[in-house]
């Protein structure tokens, strides 16, 4: 729970803009007039905000002490197998299972902050389990260590998946729609540069303990978890929203503006009325079913996360096992990752404001298919060591940050207002199982020398990665551009451009769109 991506609470006040809405009944006799909007004000908007993004640098911490090539090397010290470093990374996926049974439960409930409280809580407690085995269990055999971290890795990601839609659907409801893009590149930068400073710091508190390597991630274990557990304390910073304020059983049809002291958290719904719903209305699951466009990018997630967890868990094996390249390199490798990554979100945050999140997702959707196969040129060299692993981590830093934004962003985009924390719990739920079913095949072909290992893994990842973009060709995204003129606004030809100085045309009366009023807070 850190995601999903304002900026930190010393920089200052946050600049929000408010798209103001309230209601208005034609007719009081036979329609009873609803609003989706929370009011929320201005200081508590921004004040989220702030403490979210603390709460996201916190989070990362914790969740670089139990995971990522820090969790991946300790496996690695206790002789896993591919097959096994598959599994560990196929349960976090395996446990989106639970989100649309998590989802249920926290509509029945009368706020999302305690919810996630008491979930997120016990998950991340369970680690110390594993912390105390370390120091206190005694000369185990190897492979016993291994089920243990796989018990606790299961137990800490399934009962997270209980909250995930919940703390989703708390963010999308607190940030406005057209402040997602910077705010969560914001936020995310944040995160990654607490990685670009964690990991290495970590990585070496892990190879110079004195008591050895698997004592020294017990270490890095116990700081995670304090870490996790003050993340959570910064949510208490954060505007409680009820999930009854975000269900409505009444259709809105006109809107207009009424109050700048109230902040609309729900502008998708722009121009509307409230009447009262038919009885005899779409079931949830046939309104599910029935939205093309939130199906077309559910394909396009799960086949995207099936081509991607081909490879993405063995890069640190190749590296780490196939390679045997020391893990405080590793780390430095991992470092230059969240620096780009860091770079480069601000960026892909504006960008995605301006032209959409769609295009950037195929554009850079490619450049990240093609880029196991330039894996395939490195080796235990030493021009691998200092310039292909910095190269291909730099790479990959800055074009996965685009992936990451514009993938959460548009989910909240697609998704229906209403229901929302289900929609998305029916996405992380499939995406979660055609990711686990990746890493599961690739874990299985790692371990043939015959079907290539590792190194073929990378080129069949490349092919499905490709082929998974395309039906996100036929996600339809509002507000957004299509990939036409994207390419033309990133690629402009010269007929394009001898266009271009021909004067606008005047906008008549009649052809300006309807807008929302839009105000700027710089107090």
């Amino acid at each position: 729970m850190s995601e999903p991506e304002t900026s930190s609470c010393v920089e200052g006040p946050v600049t929000v803009d408010l798209e103001l809405t309230t209601i208005l009944s034609k007719n009081e006799s036979d329609s009873h007039v609803l609003s989706l909007t929370i009011p929320i004000s201005k200081a508590q908007i921004r004040t989220s905000l702030q403490a979210s993004t603390v709460d996201g640098i916190f989070a990362t911490i914790f969740t670089n002490a139990t995971g990522g090539v820090l969790l991946s090397n300790f496996l690695v010290g206790l002789n896993a197998s591919p097959s096994q470093i598959g599994l560990l990374s196929s349960i976090p996926m395996l446990a989106n299972l639970m989100q649309p049974l998590g989802a249920l439960w926290s509509d029945r409930v009368g706020s999302y902050h305690w919810y996630c409280f008491w979930i997120y809580v016990p998950s991340r407690l369970l680690w110390l389990i594993l912390a105390a085995a370390i120091f206190w269990a005694g000369q185990w055999n190897e492979p016993t260590w291994v089920n243990l971290t796989l018990t606790i890795v299961g137990l800490t990601y399934f009962l997270a998946a209980l909250g995930s839609a919940s703390w989703l659907s708390w963010l999308a409801t607190l940030v406005p729609s057209k402040l997602r893009g910077s705010y969560f590149g914001t936020r995310a930068s944040a995160m990654s540069l607490m990685n670009l400073l964690s990991i290495p710091v970590l990585g070496w508190i892990v190879s110079a303990w004195g008591g050895g390597a698997q004592q020294g991630y017990g270490v890095v274990v116990l700081l995670g978890v304090i870490a996790g557990i003050i993340s959570l304390g910064f949510q208490f910073w954060m505007a409680d929203v009820s999930p009854r304020d975000r269900q409505t059983n009444q259709r809105i049809e006109h809107t207009t503006v009424f109050d700048s002291n109230v902040i609309d958290l729900a502008p998708q719904e722009f121009v509307n009325r409230a009447v009262p719903e038919s009885p005899t209305s779409i079931p949830l699951i046939s309104q599910f079913f029935q939205n093309t466009n939130f199906l077309l990018f559910l394909l396009y997630f799960a086949l995207w996360m099936f081509a991607v967890n081909l490879s993405a868990p063995f890069f640190n094996v190749y590296l780490l096992d196939t390679l045997a390249i020391d893990l405080r390199w590793v780390t430095i490798y991992t470092s230059l990752q969240a620096g780009a990554h860091l770079i480069m979100l601000i960026a892909w945050g504006k960008l995605a404001d301006r032209i959409g999140n769609r295009p950037i997702l195929l554009i850079d959707g490619v450049l990240v298919a093609l880029f196991p196969l330039l894996w395939l040129i490195t080796g235990a060299n030493d021009i691998s060591l200092w310039l292909w692993f910095p190269l291909l981590h730099l790479l990959a830093g800055g074009s996965w940050a685009a992936i990451d934004l514009c993938t959460n962003n548009l989910q909240l985009g697609v998704a229906p207002l209403r229901h929302q924390p289900l929609f998305f719990a029916f996405a992380a739920a499939v995406a979660g199982i055609s990711g686990a079913l990746g890493t599961s095949v690739g874990g299985f072909l790692a371990e043939f020398a015959d079907y290539g290992g590792i190194p073929g893994l990378f080129a069949l990842s490349a092919i499905a990665r490709l082929a998974a973009l395309i039906p996100l060709v036929f996600v339809k995204e509002q507000g957004g551009q299509s990939l036409q003129q994207t390419l033309r606004l990133v690629l402009p030809t010269h007929s394009s451009r001898l266009s271009d100085t021909s004067p606008p045309p005047v906008a008549t009366a009649s052809s300006l769109p309807d807008m929302p009023i839009t105000v700027e807070i710089s107090d």
